[in-house]
């Protein structure tokens, strides 16, 4: 009950401060029409329409102002009043008297501290002086509502915490993210681009990243083979009426990018992969005894996100997911889910990633099929993560349209939450496509579908994994694996015969052979975040061996070369 008391007073206290950075916005800016500002997690924001767009320097002022807001101490007092009273109050806020209008009661609350009104629910603080400690974070772009065809307005962030060890702890936290942000890293070390000249979301592999991507692919289809599952390929674009049938151009409409007319008919990029999964299944007739059937693919789909939503890897208009469809009797649901949460797990850990969430995400407002579909759906699901003994959270209203789902969601390093895999079980869709098998009763029996990922989009996994390393991929997953470093022009032979003797064994290797100075190359290697560097010179020539240095900056000094591709080798196997 404590906890649950200190975290309602954490949310008032994050909302009172949104509350404070509004007046002090006010003070500066005396013209500001006022949209909304929440509580969210760590901390608030509030929308504001300004005379001019804010500057760096602005929030530091702003910052300044609260604080003095803070250090009078003056009370957050409530009042309910009519509407009428309400609309006059702010009749000069366009945005809140939208707000008033929206309101079924007769009345209204406003929160009042010093000369600031504001029309607001609550619950708030006694005071501004029992806010401790806080920053604004960032300043960026909102439509009011949500809706692209509304005022643009400007969104300030901030955080706020109980105390001020919490605040430094978290901003130092933040100031690591900012350096592992997959966007900066990215560029970095040369792994993606996207260009304007092709489009906004449409990503540009360069080797090194299409590397990492195809070893990532290579384990996953490995993985896949071991566990029967039958690798598909599809097209991707598909007449539009195929879209229509399933339900797509009526529940997805808003991420789907507009039909294409070719000889008279029209095509859409596709969205998902399960329809050509559904048509490769009928495409002969199947048996209870066929059943399971698992369809897996690395499929690329086309969804229209908006630009202002659109994030480096993470958001993306075209992507590749690791996509599977399990066609099985309703007695093999629970088998099947069972073993798909087993492989999303093993998947996981061999990437790395010990911590995440589970969410059972439940039928969303708009959804296809009938209520006890879902209810056994749903029904199942939960049996499953009960069965395990798994901790899980209740995502009311989450769930897809065509069925609920389990989510899973990755932390990592740095305590970011990401989108991994997703497991849904669908009675939908058999229904609209007629999917069925010849029971033992010889009689047609609709399949049950189970659509699932294991770890999302290639383009959102490799995001994930550059931000949860830094960059510093584990040895199997490095682009370039090893760097050797002549020290002069009479090693380089000696640099590449160690490395006809490592590409041998499969090791990904590279000579510099540059004419820079050593230390220069070490650093750059270091810099590319490459695991080993082996030094090389008249020294190590006359012994076989290596000088080995580490990217951490570790020299771990001669060793020979057997030892070294042995190091590699093992360091690769184990995945480490």
């Amino acid at each position: 009950m404590k906890s649950k008391e200190n975290d309602e007073r954490v949310a008032r206290m994050r909302h009172s401060t949104s509350h404070i950075m509004a007046e002090a916005v006010q003070c500066l800016f005396p013209e500001a029409k006022f949209g909304i500002g929440p509580m969210i997690e760590k901390g608030f924001y509030y929308d504001f329409d300004l005379p001019r767009a804010l500057a760096p320097d602005d929030l530091p002022a702003i910052e300044n102002r609260m604080r003095e807001i803070i250090h009078q101490d003056v009370p957050f007092v409530t009042e309910r009043i009519a509407k009428e009273k309400a609309r006059k109050l702010f009749a000069a806020q366009p945005y809140k008297l939208e707000l008033i209008d929206e309101i079924s009661d007769s009345t209204a609350t406003i929160y009042r501290q010093g000369s600031f009104t504001d029309l607001c629910r609550g619950p708030h603080l006694a005071s501004t002086g029992e806010v401790k400690a806080f920053k604004l974070t960032h300043v960026a772009g909102a439509y009011w509502r949500g809706d692209e065809k509304r005022p643009m307005l400007q969104r300030i962030y901030g955080v706020a915490f109980a105390g001020q060890k919490e605040l430094d702890d978290y901003l130092s936290l933040q100031a690591e993210a900012a350096k592992r942000d997959h966007r900066k890293l990215g560029k970095e070390l040369g792994l993606f681009s996207i260009h304007e000249e092709i489009g906004p979301g449409l990503v540009c592999w360069h080797p090194k990243g299409a590397l990492i991507r195809q070893i990532i692919e290579d384990f996953w289809r490995a993985e896949h083979r071991k566990r029967g599952y039958d690798i598909v390929y599809t097209p991707h674009i598909a007449k539009i009426d195929l879209w229509k049938t399933s339900g797509h151009l009526e529940f997805y409409r808003d991420y789907l990018f507009p039909p294409m007319e070719i000889e008279g008919q029209q095509y859409m990029l596709k969205p998902m992969n399960c329809l050509a999964h559904i048509l490769i299944y009928k495409s002969q007739l199947r048996s209870y005894r066929n059943l399971p059937l698992r369809y897996a693919e690395l499929g690329t789909v086309y969804r229209y996100e908006r630009t202002g939503v659109l994030y480096g890897l993470a958001r993306v208009r075209g992507f590749t997911q690791d996509d599977a469809h399990i066609f099985c009797r309703p007695d093999q649901v629970e088998e099947e889910v069972t073993e798909v949460l087993n492989l999303a797990q093993f998947m996981m850990s061999s990437f790395g990633f010990g911590e995440y969430e589970l969410l059972l995400s439940t039928r969303p407002e708009k959804y296809a099929g009938t209520v006890s579909m879902w209810e056994e759906a749903t029904g199942a699901l939960k049996h499953v993560l009960e069965k395990l003994d798994s901790h899980y959270e209740v995502d009311p209203g989450e769930g897809v349209f065509y069925g609920p789902k389990i989510d899973i969601k990755l932390k990592d390093a740095v305590g970011h939450v990401w989108q991994g895999p997703t497991i849904q079980v669908d009675f939908n869709l058999p229904q609209r496509f007629d999917v069925c098998y010849i029971g033992e009763d010889g009689l047609e029996h609709n399949v049950v579908m189970i659509h699932r990922t294991v770890l999302g989009s290639m383009e959102r996994f490799l995001a994930c994994l550059v931000e949860h390393y830094g960059g510093a991929f584990p040895v199997w997953l490095s682009p370039v694996q090893a760097t050797i470093v002549p020290i002069a022009d009479r090693h380089v032979g000696y640099a590449h015969e160690i490395e006809s003797v490592f590409r041998n064994d499969g090791i990904r290797v590279r000579v510099d052979d540059r004419s820079e100075r050593m230390n220069l190359k070490i650093r750059e290697a270091e810099l590319e975040k490459v695991p080993y560097m082996l030094v090389v010179g008249d020294k190590e020539m006359a012994s076989s061996s290596v000088s080995l240095r580490l990217r951490s900056g570790e020299n771990l000094g001669s060793e020979s070369v057997p030892q070294v591709k042995s190091r590699i080798m093992a360091a690769i196997e184990a995945k480490s």
